[in-house]
């Protein structure tokens, strides 16, 4: 089983110096962290790749949050997703909950609070791996 800390981590915003930010913070404290910068890419990167946790933002171009959301527990239903959003309101967040992601925070969030959510949606895919019988 992985180290707490070793867990790969999809990041999805449109915005470029964010994701890239965060991927710098994450790769810092030991996390394998991918960007990319709207929801079609975000659906390929599943389908091709193996991530623990993905962090999406609602609000992107093309396809939203919420509609990759949907295609990518489709594809990967153990992947923990952890939306954000300057813009959405609670009931949004609250629809991202109903459709199957582990949290929600609005931005800007705090790194550390960002940090803690990571570790206990990775602990929630570990356990449901567990239950699953999966390595």
């Amino acid at each position: 089983m992985s180290e707490t800390n070793s867990a790969r981590v999809l990041l999805i915003d449109d915005e470029v110096a964010f994701t890239s930010n965060l991927a710098m913070i994450l790769s810092v404290r030991g996390y394998e962290a991918t960007a990319v910068h709207d929801g079609e890419s975000a659906v390929r990167a599943v389908e091709e790749g193996d991530y623990d946790v993905a962090i999406l933002d609602l609000m992107m171009p093309g396809i939203d949050g919420i509609e990759t959301l949907r295609q990518i527990k489709r594809k990967k239903p153990l992947l923990e997703v952890i939306m954000l959003t300057g813009h959405g309101s609670v009931d949004t967040g609250v629809e991202g909950m109903h459709l199957g992601a582990f949290d929600y925070a609005m931005k800007p969030i705090d790194i550390g609070d960002l940090l803690e959510k990571i570790a206990d949606a990775y602990q929630r895919k570990l356990l449901q791996e567990q239950r699953n019988g999966n390595p």
